[in-house]
């Protein structure tokens, strides 16, 4: 790796609305009053799309005013932004700011972006899009199960790291293999650079079930309240359209599907909140699969200013 993220830099990560921007800005605050400052790097996969605040819960004014934010609004919704974008990205951020002897402290909760900072990326081909077109098709026709089991055949290495109903892993993975010849476990081994969490300053909330769902709806119930509806219909007005990344973000898409007359309001939010739900559990999967992680239990009353001194009580 060009970069080394893992030891110079912070991460405060964990499952949607698990309050990683308010401890991560109290983390930040503390490395602050320790000397030199620290600044907030996003490590949010749609907080790079310009306009899509209110769904992505985008640090407001108050505070970007109080903390210098990046890696945020970086693109058009209609844009593509892949990992290798984010990374590269990233790297230059954080090169600038600990050259001015500053912190860089990383807060989101986009598992892929997390993984790629700290081991490295696996690129593999450009996409096919026929090709992906063809294979999201044989997953209608046949069911995630059905197509899973086709790739345990071709790479079943792939196949035990990728949950069964992770459609769009799966597909990734053969279409890697259809175009490459290779399976995409054997390309990823070289990028799979594992480091003991102690080396690193990689911190996930975590907070009981009961708790993180209650607020995973809350979240929702706020988004609408904010104007989501009216944030995704000036998004699509005048003919504009979002990207692929954009329009299958968590919430835009029910919200897409609403306008398009599909669902009526109280379904879609309940389907936003489901879809969240399953959501954070994927993101819990994956944090758990990174060894540079280290989990803090959060108790639902807990502020965020105790959880960071925890978590600055912990890195040492």
């Amino acid at each position: 790796m060009s970069f080394d993220f893992a030891t110079t830099c912070w991460f405060i990560t964990g499952a949607t609305a698990s309050g990683k921007t308010a401890v991560g800005l109290e983390v930040s605050d503390r490395l602050a009053a320790a000397g030199g400052g620290a600044e907030i790097l996003s490590l949010d996969s749609m907080a790079v799309y310009r306009g899509m605040d209110i769904g992505t819960a985008k640090p407001g004014a108050a505070e970007q005013a109080h903390t210098p934010h990046h890696l945020i609004d970086l693109r058009d919704p209609d844009e593509e932004f892949s990992v290798a974008d984010y990374r590269d990205a990233a790297e230059a951020v954080a090169r600038d700011v600990l050259a001015r002897g500053k912190t860089p402290v990383f807060i989101g909760g986009t598992p892929m972006y997390l993984k790629c900072l700290l081991r490295g990326l696996f690129e593999g081909p450009g996409a096919d899009w026929s090709l992906r077109h063809d294979l999201e098709a044989e997953l209608l026709q046949f069911g995630v199960e059905a197509v899973h089991e086709r790739l345990q055949l071709v790479d079943p290495v792939a196949a035990s790291n990728i949950h069964r109903n992770d459609a769009r892993r799966i597909v990734r993975a053969l279409e890697v293999f259809r175009t490459t010849g290779q399976p995409i476990s054997h390309q990823q081994l070289e990028f799979d650079d594992a480091r003991p969490a102690s080396e690193c300053k990689v911190f996930v909330l975590r907070r009981d079930r009961t708790d993180q769902h209650a607020r995973i709806a809350a979240r929702v119930d706020e988004m609408m309240a904010e104007g989501l509806v009216e944030e995704v219909r000036g998004l699509t007005s005048d003919g504009k359209t979002l990207g692929r990344s954009a329009a299958q973000a968590v919430g835009y898409r029910e919200v897409l599907e609403h306008l398009a007359g599909e669902f009526d309001l109280p379904s879609t939010v309940e389907r936003i909140q489901s879809r969240t739900r399953r959501f954070a559990k994927r993101q819990g999967t994956w944090f758990r699969s990174l060894s540079e992680c280290r989990f803090i239990d959060v108790a639902a009353d807990e502020t965020a200013g105790t959880i960071a001194d925890r978590i600055v009580a912990v890195a040492g």
